[in-house]
């Protein structure tokens, strides 16, 4: 964890300080429980609500702001997994975590911490495939193994967080390593991910079918994400020829769209503009020299940092 700045006594400042120097490590957090930037906003919200409900003598006993902010904030997370489940029951189509721009990509200068998205470091701990795993765990397996594996937190810190002991928070954690193994090939080269990527960008825009064919596994999905906010299919397109067919149909309208290369959460990526307004983001699985996962994010609520992104 971040280590706060303090004042000469050593303890945390209550007021201003304390937001400014945890807010960054908590959105962090909080992003990669949640999968979205949207409710990790809400949840550090919710914990700072709950440290200035706090009277000032229970403030002043608090050893460790910065851990309790942290504890709070996870346990407001592990309560909202598990109402997201169910909300996510309920979603049209497939839900995919919201994904997020370098945004050094867009410009150049920008005031200090201007937006979440800004906040959020983009490591492989974020890249897409990484949180779609996250996704298949159960709350207790997630919360685990982001504070312990990622976040370096102990088992008995984790354990006050999700209500169990020490010793099945090192089960859940080896749980969850295991889902990760198996999920996920070894990686492509950072390089020869942006090459696989680029080259889907240019055979898609020359509508070069042998091309698509060749960078995509036979076994390769698109799973779209639209919310039911826009038209887009619905239900994942599984299989390499099935993935070629629906780029193509769409070819056509891309002399009304702009394809530009993009980080989506640290990796290379695409994102689709129209009319100077990005309403698709694309976010790549490589395995090799071969795509094996497309995730297409439509959904307009999951964009909103894209949008602000290009207000720039």
């Amino acid at each position: 964890m971040t280590t706060p700045s303090r004042p000469r006594d050593g303890r945390l400042d209550p007021g201003l300080s304390a937001i400014m120097s945890e807010r960054r490590q908590l959105i962090n957090l909080a992003y990669r429980l949640l999968g979205s930037l949207a409710d990790a906003e809400d949840a550090v919200q919710e914990t700072y609500a709950r440290w200035y409900a706090l009277s000032p003598q229970q403030q002043n006993a608090i050893e460790s702001p910065g851990g309790w902010l942290t504890k709070v904030a996870g346990r407001i997370c592990f309560d909202l997994l598990g109402s997201a489940r169910a909300r996510r029951e309920s979603y049209v189509g497939e839900w995919i975590p919201e994904p997020l721009p370098d945004r050094r990509e867009w410009i150049s200068t920008q005031p200090a911490d201007e937006d979440p998205a800004d906040r959020v470091t983009l490591d492989e701990s974020v890249n897409m495939a990484f949180l779609v795993v996250l996704e298949s765990m159960t709350p207790a397996e997630r919360v685990t193994f982001i504070l312990h594996d990622v976040f370096c937190h102990s088992f008995a810190e984790v354990a006050e967080i999700v209500g169990r002991t020490p010793a099945a928070c090192r089960q859940l954690a080896s749980s969850a390593r295991r889902r990760i193994r198996a999920s996920q090939p070894p990686a492509a080269p950072a390089a020869q991910r942006a090459d696989v990527v680029r080259e889907f960008k240019q055979a898609w825009q020359a509508t070069d079918i042998d091309a698509l064919l060749g960078l995509l596994d036979p076994d390769a999905t698109v799973i779209p994400d639209s919310g039911g906010l826009v038209s887009s299919r619905i239900s994942p397109i599984e299989g390499g020829e099935q993935i070629v067919r629906y780029v193509v149909d769409i070819a056509d309208r891309l002399a009304n769209l702009t394809l530009l290369e993009r980080t989506v959460n640290g990796q290379p990526g695409l994102a689709v503009q129209q009319d100077g307004r990005i309403v698709t983001v694309m976010a790549f699985d490589v395995a090799g020299e071969k795509i094996m996962h497309i995730w297409a994010v439509r959904n307009p609520e999951k964009l909103r940092p894209w949008t602000v992104a290009t207000q720039h």
